[in-house]
């Protein structure tokens, strides 16, 4: 028995490694737009429709201009509509819950009917100055960052209230919500403009309580924007100041997959199609690349 014993845990040894280091993917080029957009800063998927937005600052992230746009683009990088819906400011976060887009406007969280093509609904948040991703949970409530306010927002009930403020948050940018948790990529404790004299780093919020973590052990990874998961329990995260696509695992441990240029923005993962699609905010062009497991 203790002979047994001791071979069976000898094999857990050997196997550990491979248990717990698992390589990140391997990413390959699968396609690429023309340089077409001006600003593009964030990608959503439409599951029902199979086609993607992509949001067009068009100027200053922070001015009431009506220069900003939505465009619509098809899974294979063809843009379908490049002003799908005009009239915007400097609309940033996207995301898609049935037949609605919310879309993320300096200081507006905006909702359009997809089908119609209409505006339906303007939440107003006064004391934001640039509200930047958008994420759903399971129930339909909707949550935003303001990036500039070390804020977070939620709409609930048809309610858009200021839902979790503090320094703590560094700058919260990319939210995704999983497992009764709000994850959020920060961008690090700014100083001068969009500088930073300590990089981000994710963060997990308990949906229930509101207690802030750090995902890991606090050590600095970029200046973090866009936010998904990868399906395996990791995540994909952007470096927008690096110019970079991050492997980061529950532990907090990064992983670079791609070196590209400063810019890279707000992406989206589509599991089914095995893609990872790049909004290039500076260099106007959306980047798409296989993931090979």
């Amino acid at each position: 028995m203790k002979q047994t014993c001791s071979r069976l845990f000898a094999l857990f040894i050997v196997l550990l490694p491979c248990i717990t280091l698992a390589a990140p993917p391997i990413l390959v080029p699968a396609w690429q737009t023309d340089v077409v957009f001006e600003q593009p800063e964030s990608v959503a998927y439409d599951v029902i429709n199979k086609q993607l937005y992509v949001s067009n600052i068009n100027g200053s992230g922070m001015d009431v201009d009506g220069d900003g746009y939505i465009s619509l683009l098809s899974l294979d990088g063809k843009v379908i509509d490049l002003h799908w819906l005009k009239g915007l400011n400097a609309p940033k976060g996207l995301t898609v819950v049935g037949n609605e887009l919310f879309i993320a406007d300096i200081n507006e969280l905006i909702v359009v009917d997809i089908q119609t093509k209409t505006i339906t609904q303007r939440y107003l948040a006064p004391d934001a100055k640039f509200l930047n991703d958008v994420a759903a949970d399971e129930q339909g409530n909707i949550y935003v960052s303001a990036f500039l306010t070390h804020s977070l927002y939620r709409l609930a009930n048809g309610k858009f209230e200021l839902w979790l403020q503090g320094e703590e948050l560094e700058v919260p940018n990319g939210l995704l919500v999983e497992n009764n948790q709000l994850l959020v990529a920060s961008w690090g404790i700014m100083t001068d403009g969009f500088a930073t004299t300590v990089a981000g780093h994710m963060k997990t919020i308990n949906l229930k309580n509101k207690q802030i973590q750090s995902l890991g052990d606090k050590t600095p990874v970029g200046n973090l924007d866009g936010l998904e998961s990868d399906g395996n329990g990791n995540y994909f995260v952007t470096d927008w100041v690096a110019g970079k696509l991050l492997h980061i695992t529950p532990s907090g441990i990064s992983t670079s997959l791609i070196s590209l240029d400063k810019g890279s923005a707000d992406h989206t993962v589509l599991h089914e199609q095995g893609l990872i699609i790049i909004p290039m905010m500076l260099t106007g062009k959306v980047l798409a690349y296989q993931i090979k497991k």
